[in-house]
């Protein structure tokens, strides 16, 4: 997940939403303690049909955030896909990363008179409450890109995150021997930070167990990877590699970071660092053209925003899905909760195929 927030008045505005995101949490755990999971599943199940509606009626669309290049075109995808999946989608809202935003904007939506709502939310647990609202009013939810820990969708469209990080651990395995790598995690109050952060790191000790891992805790913050970069940095000056959870918000930074100590050497120069991202955005992979970073997974920014729509409409319908192999190359898992999960292809991209006219990042203009 997850530009670039404003460094003055920083620590008061994230000590405010610490406190925010508790009350959110006690919130869901106090209002859900006796939810039943229901869950939806595979696009080849379309025989599975209830006694719904004609799918018709106002969607509602809410963003975690806008500022990343990710989220962005995730964003400007939405009324594409909305419109080549028959959905009427309102306006797109942005929680601006504060989940008890996020519970505000759901319940203003469902006060609009949505029939459906596609989210991606901040926090897998904080989100609970959110879905207990639409589940009172018999609004049908899919989460996008986070799966929630609890509460009622109709299905998560996401990728495999653990793959995410034990594809990078395998990269950056294969291509350094031993020394200090490190990974700049995501928010662990997401289910997307703590599977890409567990992965890695189990990798990593299972497979070479001669890299040192070093960790920097960003929850998705740009500045708060900077200057935790910074400082390890310079207790550290011989890191070899780096993991970036988020490239959409930690590129930009890790790289001015790096340059700024004469530390970004291109790829095959003395003292390069080999760096592996996420997100797939085309600043990626103009830095993987350029010799600076290594690798991407590539998170289909556009494929989210077109199977949100898909399972939406037919969540409205009344269609019911079942776990395996769906017709778009994916797979429906059921997750521990119980919830379905339709988790999408998302290839590694390094120079030898980040010309692929295929990877949505070559497609934004």
């Amino acid at each position: 997940m997850p530009g670039t927030p404003v460094r003055n008045g920083r620590q008061g505005r994230r000590q405010g939403r610490r406190n925010s995101i508790w009350a959110v949490r006690a919130t869901a755990v106090a209002a859900c303690a006796t939810l039943a999971l229901t869950a939806c599943g595979s696009t080849k199940d379309s025989g599975a049909a209830g006694a719904g509606g004609d799918g018709s009626g106002k969607v509602g669309v809410i963003l975690p955030l806008l500022t990343s290049p990710f989220w962005q075109s995730y964003n400007d995808y939405v009324p594409k896909m909305a419109a080549s999946e028959g959905v009427d989608a309102l306006k797109t809202v942005n929680s601006n990363s504060d989940p008890s935003q996020q519970i505000t904007d759901i319940n203003n939506e469902l006060n609009q008179g949505v029939k459906g709502l596609v989210v991606a939310p901040l926090d897998s647990a904080a989100i609970q409450a959110g879905l207990d609202q639409a589940e009172r009013k018999g609004v049908p939810v899919v989460a996008v890109d986070v799966a929630p820990d609890k509460g009622k969708v109709a299905m998560v469209v996401r990728a495999d995150n653990v793959a995410y990080g034990e594809k990078a651990c395998q990269y950056l395995g294969a291509h350094i021997t031993s020394g200090k790598v490190v990974q700049i995690m995501g928010d662990l109050a997401s289910v997307n930070g703590r599977d890409r952060s567990q992965a890695f790191r189990a990798c990593v000790k299972k497979n070479f167990p001669r890299l040192k891992v070093l960790e920097i805790p960003a929850k998705w913050e740009s500045d708060t990877a900077a200057s935790k970069l910074d400082t390890l940095l310079n207790a550290n000056p011989d890191i070899k590699g780096i993991y970036l959870q988020a490239g959409g918000v930690y590129l930009a930074p890790t790289l001015q970071t790096l340059k700024s100590k004469n530390m970004l050497k291109k790829a095959g120069a003395g003292g390069h660092i080999v760096i592996v991202s996420n997100d797939g955005i085309p600043q990626e992979f103009d830095a993987i053209r350029k010799g600076e970073i290594d690798a991407t997974v590539s998170q289909p920014a556009d494929a989210y925003a077109k199977y949100g729509m898909y399972y939406i409409k037919a969540a409205m319908q009344g269609k019911k899905f079942r776990p395996g192999p769906t017709d778009h190359d994916s797979t429906i898992v059921k997750l521990p909760s119980g919830i379905l999960e339709d988790q999408l292809p998302a290839p590694l991209v390094t120079k030898e195929n980040v010309d692929d006219p295929k990877l949505w990042g070559n497609t934004v203009k």
